[in-house]
C-alpha cells in the first residue's frame, strides 16, 4: 500500500492511497460471500450463491462496489495508522480508480486537530492595573447602602418628581378605541426611569395624588409591538398613589443595623477593606484576560469548521439556559426578535470561533509547560459536582464519562496555565502588590452554566480532540 499525506485549507489532510491488483482480489471473494449471506436466491443455500447469480440479481456492479468498499474502510483504517493521524470527523473519499486486475486508488480527506504554533506569551509590556479605592468610592457605597434600606413614605405636601414611585391607572387608545396591552389599573413606577413610552413619566411630574390626566404620546419607529410602532396613541390616566424614599439618618446608629460595627468609622473601613480586596480580584481577572489576549494574537493556528460549530451548539445551549432563567422560552424569544435559529447561530460564530482559538492556544501552551492535573483533582471535581447539581442526571452522567473527565482535566489545566503565567510576571516584579488567586474565593473551578451546555450535547473539549478522536471505521 502507497500512502501520500498532503496538507490541505482548514486543517485537513488529502490522503491518496494506492492499493495493488491482489487486494481488490482478495476483497472481491470476501464482498461475494458477504453478499451470498445476506441475499436470498432462489436454489441456492443462504452464502452460497456465487458471483454471476449474485450480479445477475443485484446488478453487474455489486460484487465490486461491495469489494470496494471493503477495501477502502480497511485501507483507510491502515493509512491513519501508518500516518499517524487521528480523525475529526469521518473522511469524505473519492474513488479515483477501481478496475479489476489494476491498482486501486482513492483520496481520503480527512479533517484533522490543528497545528497551533505559539507566538510569544511571556514578554508583554502591560502590568496589572488596580482601581484605586478613595473615599469618594466609599461614600457611593454608603449612599447605596442607605438607599437599599430607605423606607417609602406617602407625599402629600408637594407635586410628583423624578425618583418618586408612584402607581398609576391609565388607559391607552387610538382613535377612540382602547388598544390591547395598553391599560392597566394599578401601574407601579418610579417617575425618571422611563421604562414605559419615553416621555410618559414626563407628563405625571408635577401632578398630585387624585389628579387625572390625559395626553397624545407617538410610540417609537422601533418600537416593540410592531402595530403601535411610529403610532399616536391618547392616553388617560389617574395618578393613585405618590411616595418617596425617606433614607435613615447618616449616623454611627445606622452603621450597627449594618453589620457587627460599632460605629460609622468602622463600617467605612470595613467598605474601603472590601472594596479593595475587590479590586485585586478585578485586576488579576483582567490581567489574565490581557495574557490570554496577547498569546492567542501571537500564536498561528487554522480552526477546523468542526470545532466551531460544537462550540457553537455550545453557546447555544448556553443562551436557552439564560433566557430560560428568565422565563422566556426559545420559540417566543425567537418570535419576538424575528429571528431563526440560524440567524442566532450566525450571530454566534465569530465569538465561537475566538473561544476555541483561545482554548486550543492554551492548551499548547499547557503543554510546553509542563503542566498537568492529577486524577485527584479532577476526582475532586466531579464529587463537587454531585454537590452542586444532585438532581441534574444529564451533568452528572457527563461528568461521570470519560468525556465529562477530560473537559474537566482540560478546564483545570487551563485554569493552572493562566496562573502560572500570571504568578511568573508577579514573581518577576516583587514591587506590585500581591493579587489574590482567582481560586481562592471558593468558587468552583467549572462554571455551571458552562458544565451544563457541556453536558447537553455531549461536547468535546477542543483541547482534548486528540485523545479522544478514534479513527472513523467507515470513512464515508
Amino acid at each position: 500500500m502507497n500512502v501520500t499525506a498532503t496538507p490541505s485549507p482548514n486543517s485537513t489532510i488529502v490522503l491518496e492511497i494506492e492499493l495493488p491488483p491482489e487486494r481488490l482480489d482478495r476483497s472481491m471473494d470476501e464482498a461475494t460471500r458477504r453478499l451470498a449471506r445476506r441475499t436470498k436466491i432462489a436454489g441456492f443455500r443462504p452464502g452460497k450463491a456465487p458471483r454471476f447469480m449474485l450480479e445477475r440479481v443485484l446488478g453487474p456492479a455489486a460484487v465490486l462496489d461491495e469489494a470496494v468498499e471493503l477495501l477502502i474502510q480497511a485501507a483507510y483504517r491502515d493509512a491513519l495508522v501508518e500516518q499517524g493521524i487521528v480523525p475529526l470527523t469521518e473522511a469524505s473519499v473519492e474513488v479515483v480508480q477501481a478496475v479489476e486486475g489494476q491498482p486501486v486508488i482513492f483520496k481520503a480527506t480527512v479533517q484533522v486537530p490543528p497545528e497551533v504554533t505559539l507566538g510569544d506569551y511571556r514578554s508583554f509590556n502591560f502590568a496589572p492595573e488596580i482601581e484605586t479605592i478613595d473615599d469618594a468610592r466609599i461614600d457611593q457605597v454608603v449612599t447605596e447602602l442607605r438607599d437599599q434600606n430607605a423606607t417609602l413614605r406617602p407625599v402629600e405636601d408637594r407635586p410628583a418628581q423624578n425618583g418618586d414611585f408612584a402607581v398609576i391607572g391609565f388607559v391607552g387608545s387610538r382613535a377612540g378605541q382602547p388598544f390591547e396591552g395598553g391599560s392597566s389599573d394599578r401601574m407601579p413606577i418610579v417617575l425618571g426611569e422611563d421604562r414605559l413610552i419615553p416621555g410618559f413619566e414626563a407628563h405625571i411630574v408635577g401632578a398630585r395624588v387624585g389628579d387625572h390626566l390625559e395626553f397624545d404620546l407617538t410610540f417609537p419607529a422601533d418600537y416593540g409591538e410592531a402595530s403601535l410602532a411610529g403610532q399616536t396613541a391618547h392616553f388617560a390616566v389617574d395618578v393613585r398613589e405618590l411616595r418617596e424614599k425617606d433614607l435613615p439618618p447618616l449616623d454611627d446608629e445606622f452603621a450597627t443595623q449594618m453589620g457587627d460595627f460599632k460605629d460609622l468609622a468602622e463600617l467605612r473601613l470595613a467598605i474601603r477593606e472590601r472594596l479593595e480586596r475587590s479590586a485585586l480580584d478585578r485586576a488579576r481577572h483582567s490581567f489574565s484576560d490581557r495574557i490570554i489576549q496577547y498569546a492567542v494574537a501571537n500564536a498561528t493556528l487554522e480552526v477546523p469548521p468542526i470545532l466551531i460549530d460544537q462550540e457553537v451548539e455550545v453557546m447555544h445551549d448556553e443562551f436557552r439556559a439564560t433566557i430560560a432563567r428568565q422565563g422566556i422560552g426559545e420559540a417566543a424569544y425567537l418570535k419576538a426578535t424575528e429571528q431563526t435559529e440560524a440567524d442566532l447561530h450566525k450571530e454566534f460564530r465569530p465569538r465561537a470561533e475566538d473561544r476555541v482559538k483561545t482554548l486550543l492556544v492554551l492548551s499548547r501552551i499547557a503543554e510546553t509547560d509542563g503542566i498537568t492535573v492529577d486524577d485527584v483533582a479532577v476526582e475532586g471535581e466531579v464529587a463537587a459536582a454531585r454537590r452542586r447539581y444532585p438532581g441534574d442526571a444529564k451533568t452528572l452522567a457527563y461528568f461521570d464519562s470519560e468525556r465529562g473527565r477530560n473537559f474537566i482535566r482540560s478546564t483545570l489545566r487551563r485554569t493552572r496555565t493562566v496562573e502560572g503565567l500570571v504568578d511568573a510576571w508577579l514573581a518577576a516584579h516583587p514591587e506590585h502588590p500581591a493579587l489574590p488567586h482567582l481560586e481562592d474565593d471558593g468558587k468552583p473551578a467549572i462554571e455551571a452554566e458552562v458544565a451544563s451546555s457541556n453536558a447537553a450535547i455531549g461536547a468535546t473539549d477542543p483541547a482534548t480532540v486528540l485523545d479522544l478522536a478514534e479513527p472513523a471505521g467507515n470513512p464515508v
